[in-house]
Formats: structure tokens, sequence, C-alpha cells
């Protein structure tokens, strides 16, 4: 009923606990799981998992596929009819996969869902429900007045921080750290050849692309805060901070440039607002000695 797949990049410090929170079943059926080892095994990611969890499928690819055609050749070695990408950085628990999945086969109108995703530290990783941004939505995230009016309809377009965290509704888009959908329907949006994530996008904006053509195609996109996993975020950025930091910001603005940037001027318009809130966010990093310059 249920196929998880995860791609791992230098995993081995996280990935036996994500594994190891996978349930066996789930509502009466097999749970198959697959690992895609991206870092090729040099720092023992795939050997362990061979070793720990004999259940789990494990792909070494020849080279760094990226998120995306890592992902697609995941896709590709499972069989069921639902699946789940997820973050190796991610602790889930059997009743949140269960109370997810039991949706996506009872409401049809679903495309895509997440449950809450809680870092480490107790707060909502706030990537896990996000409106698609307009240019307003992007400066009030950038100028800091998201944060400052959170509450606000007018400034919480972006992480939509103005709705309640444990409520479930419909959002434009969810973290790709888990991402729960019925196979026919991600069979349906496919790019041409069949893959799922767009790989002209090597690491970040896949999720955002996925989103916007399951939402195209007049199916919801879920967060459901009713049930919660843990996310460990930043653990795969914080090792190459400074090449994935800015690859970020630039699949961001790849991802407009596909959908949005139907014109020359808005073409203009994106990659100007892109650029410059990446100048100022890692200006920002810099200043506080810290490495979270995402725009989410």
């Amino acid at each position: 009923m249920i196929s998880i797949i995860v791609v791992a990049y230098r995993s081995r410090g996280e990935i036996d606990a994500c594994l190891a929170s996978l349930p066996r079943e789930s509502l009466g059926h097999k749970v198959e799981v697959v690992v895609v080892d991206n870092s090729m095994d040099v720092d023992g990611t795939a050997s362990f998992v061979r070793s720990v969890h004999p259940h789990v499928l494990v792909i070494v690819p020849s080279q760094n596929l990226g998120f995306g055609r890592a992902n697609n050749l995941g896709y590709r070695r499972t069989s069921g009819e639902n699946v789940l990408f997820l973050n190796p950085d991610t602790v889930c628990n059997g009743e949140a996969l269960a109370h997810c999945l039991h949706r996506v086969c009872t409401e049809p109108g679903i495309g895509l869902i997440s449950p809450k995703l809680v870092m480490a530290n107790g707060s909502m990783d706030l990537a896990c429900r996000r409106s698609i941004p307009t240019f307003w939505d992007g400066f009030c995230r950038a100028s800091g007045l998201a944060m400052r009016f959170g509450d606000r309809a007018w400034a919480a377009g972006y992480n939509l921080t103005h709705l309640p965290e444990n409520g479930t509704y419909d959002v434009g888009m969810i973290n790709g750290a888990f991402m729960l959908g019925r196979r026919a329907v991600l069979d349906e949006i496919a790019e041409p050849g069949g893959a799922i994530f767009d790989e002209r996008f090597f690491m970040y904006g896949d999720d955002i692309d996925l989103c916007i053509r399951v939402g195209r195609s007049g199916r919801r996109i879920v967060y459901d805060g009713t049930r919660s996993i843990i996310h460990l975020k930043g653990v795969s950025v914080a090792k190459e901070f400074h090449a994935m930091s800015a690859a970020i910001f630039d699949a961001n603005r790849d991802v407009y440039l596909k959908h949005f940037g139907m014109t020359r001027l808005s073409r203009w318009k994106w990659r100007a607002a892109f650029n410059a809130w990446k100048c100022v966010a890692r200006v920002r990093a810099w200043v506080r000695g810290g490495s979270r310059v995402q725009p989410q």
C-alpha cells in the first residue's frame, strides 16, 4: 500500500533513527522502504543500512544524482500505490504515518499531504506549510515584516503563521522532508519521460515545483497539524554550507522562472528579487555567525 523513499547524503549519523522510526506495516499492509545513497557509501551509510535494516532496499548510484533524480530512481524501484518521499533527518512515527495514509486513501481530492514537522528544539518547521509566495509575500519574509507581524494575514502569507499550528487545511506547498501522495496522481503530473521530480533541479526547488504541478492538476495540498513528526532540519545543508546555501536561492529562482517567468519583465523581476534576497540573507547570516539563509 505504501512505499517510502529516503534519499541520503552522508547520512550515517541520522539515518538509523529515521529508519527505526518507520513501521514495518501500516493499515494492515507491508511498508516498502528504499534508500538511495547519494554519497556512494563514502561514509558507510549504505553499508550500515544493509547490515542493520536488511528489509530496506539500498541503491547506490555511481554519482551524486541530486535530490530529484535520486527520488525518481527510487520511485521507479517501488511498487506501492501510495508513495512517501522522506528525508533521512526525520524521525517519523507509525500513528502519524497511518493517519496521513488513511486520509490519502479516503480523500481522493488530496494530491499531497504532510503532518506538522517539529524541529529538535520543539519549534515548528515553518516550511512544512507554505503558500505559493507572491512578490509581496517574499518581501515580507525577507524584510522581517513576516516575523514581526506573523499573526496578521497580510504579512504572514509566506509561512502562513497566522493559521493554527495544530489545525488542518489546504496550503500552497509542503516541505520535501515529508511528501505523501498517491502514485496515480504522481504519474499523472509527471514530467516528460515519467520523472516525478524535475531533474533540472539538482538540489532544492524540486518540492516547490512538484507542489505547483500537483496544485495545478486540481488536487489539494494538505497540511495536517493534528499529527507531527520530528525534522532535524539543516543537517545536510550544514555539511556543505556555502555551496548549498547558494543553491537554495538559485533553485527557488529557477522554479519561479519556470512557472511564472512567461515574459521578459517577469523573468527580470524574479531574477532581481531572488538575487537581492540571497545577498541580504547571507549578510544577515554572516552578522549572526549562523548558517540559516534558506528562504523558508
